[in-house]
């Protein structure tokens, strides 16, 4: 008998969360098996329910969806991730697939389109909406012709960019080291170095940033 695909839901927003289920629910040769609603649940249960194929949006609370695919993908690099998000940038969607994603598809998009994203994606291909495609191949022959001087946010690491993101959800020093399993020693370091790197003096410059850089997102 042939196995069901188990399948792991990462999204905050209840309403979408329970649209995605129903559309898995039409399939049986799905099985869903867990949902998260941040970033660091997302983790957990991939270590806890070793699914096959997790439907992840990539602006989450605590953790944003890109650490999250580039975390579960050094563990596991056989398994199958679909992006979903509401961002249609060129930046995006070079950053999911940098960090390991298989397909990347926007929320706006139809039931049949999510459907077709799913069914490639799980059949080994790479899937990308055709609302973002243009803005990709855009940004590829734009580039060719120049090239992009290095900003100060491209000197931002990895961690350093999950930290501003927690400061701009509110997080204290303390918490942080809690959710993300470091020293507070170390937090207090990074946090230095973003304020070194990116010249700001405060809390509320951090957070304003961290905003700016689209980190925190207000949803409904």
């Amino acid at each position: 008998m042939k196995s069901k695909i188990k399948i792991l839901i990462v999204e905050d927003n209840q309403l979408f969360r329970e649209g995605l289920k129903s559309l898995l629910a039409s399939n049986t040769d799905y099985e869903f098996i867990a949902e998260a609603q941040d970033g660091l649940e997302a983790l957990h249960l991939f270590r806890k329910k070793q699914p096959d194929f997790i439907l992840l949006d990539i602006s989450m609370p605590k953790l944003s969806g890109i650490s999250v695919i580039k975390e579960i993908k050094s563990v596991n690099p056989n398994i199958k991730i679909l992006a979903l998000t509401i961002h249609e940038s060129e930046e995006f969607v070079l950053q999911a697939f940098d960090a390991g994603a298989n397909g990347y598809c926007v929320k706006n998009s139809s039931r049949q389109e999510l459907q077709i994203a799913i069914q490639s994606v799980l059949e080994g291909k790479s899937y990308i909406s055709p609302k973002v495609a243009d803005h990709v191949i855009l940004g590829y022959l734009e580039s060719s012709k120049k090239l992009k001087k290095k900003t100060v946010w491209d000197t931002i690491t990895r961690r350093e960019r999950e930290i501003l993101k927690l400061v701009g959800e509110g997080y204290k020093n303390r918490q942080i080291a809690e959710l993300l399993n470091i020293s507070l020693k170390t937090v207090e370091k990074h946090r230095a170095n973003i304020m070194g790197k990116l010249d700001l003096h405060s809390a509320s410059e951090l957070t304003a940033y961290a905003i700016e850089k689209k980190l925190v997102t207000n949803k409904p």
